[in-house]
């Protein structure tokens, strides 16, 4: 007995757990159900291969698929102040935080990078779903300040990507003051002349919905995602009446004249090519001629 125990059970468990798939090897879309194969789906973009659902991306493969030749560099971003309210509900602040920052491996939850869109130099900052919902702190404000103002030094067009529950709870009227802070910042740059594009990805809700999210001078949209201020369960308690098919969701914005255009994700790249050389209208060369 001590010999089936001791040799034979262990040597047939290891063969076993040899076999054993492992747990990030197949993805199940969230729209279909249908299993997919993780390397495949990551290789198409993050978007199912059988209903074209568009799945949430994190922001460096979203960079590598957006920049020529997944050519750019990461703009360094201002620190900001860690937990000013020293907030605590179920857990410390500081503790989330670090949970986000382990999983994720960024600071916060945005990343701004200048590179090259269609041969268009362009700064671009992408929201991370991934970090604490994408909710928009002081961190996200600076972040997006801090583009504006790149932008305005290399005289570029700004690109933004939401996706993102709101404001964070965690740093209370700090965070509402971004809304503001991000208007102003916008407005520098149409001050100057230079586009600011904005690409509404799913979710994009709350206080990012109520201020540079619907800010752009065009407004793109990835098929599906939905854009609101506050959920459809919050408005139809509210005025307690059933809401459209399909309401908040990009197609429809797209119909009632929220949005520009709904461009699919393997499309992205090339129509913001278009229109960013259109909007600039050549404008480098100009300046460099001048020069």
């Amino acid at each position: 007995m001590s010999w089936l125990t001791n040799y034979v059970k262990p040597k047939l468990q290891k063969v076993l757990n040899s076999k054993e798939t492992p747990d990030n090897l197949w993805h199940k879309c969230k729209n279909c159900g249908q299993m997919i194969f993780q390397k495949e789906f990551v290789a198409n973009q993050y978007v199912c291969a059988h209903c074209d659902h568009h799945d949430r991306v994190p922001p460096t493969n979203r960079f590598d698929a957006l920049f020529d030749n997944k050519n750019y560099e990461l703009i360094e971003l201002p620190s900001v102040k860690q937990d000013p309210l020293k907030f605590r509900d179920t857990k410390k602040y500081t503790d989330r935080l670090k949970s986000a920052r382990n999983t994720t491996g960024d600071e916060d939850a945005i990343k701004v990078a200048v590179g090259k869109i269609g041969g268009q130099e362009t700064v671009v900052a992408i929201q991370n779903f991934f970090f604490m919902g994408g909710s928009m702190g002081m961190a996200v404000g600076e972040g997006i300040i801090a583009g504006a103002r790149h932008a305005l030094k290399i005289n570029a067009p700004y690109v933004m990507f939401t996706a993102s529950g709101g404001a964070r709870m965690q740093e209370g009227i700090l965070s509402l003051m971004q809304m503001p802070r991000t208007t102003v910042a916008i407005q520098m740059l149409r001050d100057a002349g230079l586009p600011y594009l904005v690409v509404l990805t799913d979710p994009t809700s709350g206080g990012v919905s109520a201020s540079y999210a619907m800010l752009g001078d065009v407004q793109i949209a990835e098929p599906g995602a939905m854009i609101a201020f506050s959920g459809p369960r919050v408005i139809e308690q509210t005025i307690r009446e059933k809401l459209p098919d399909g309401f908040q969701r990009a197609e429809y914005l797209l119909e009632h004249g929220m949005v520009d255009m709904v461009t699919h994700r393997h499309q992205l790249p090339e129509e913001l090519g278009k229109i960013l050389t259109l909007l600039m209208g050549g404008r480098h060369r100009g300046l460099k001629a001048a020069e």
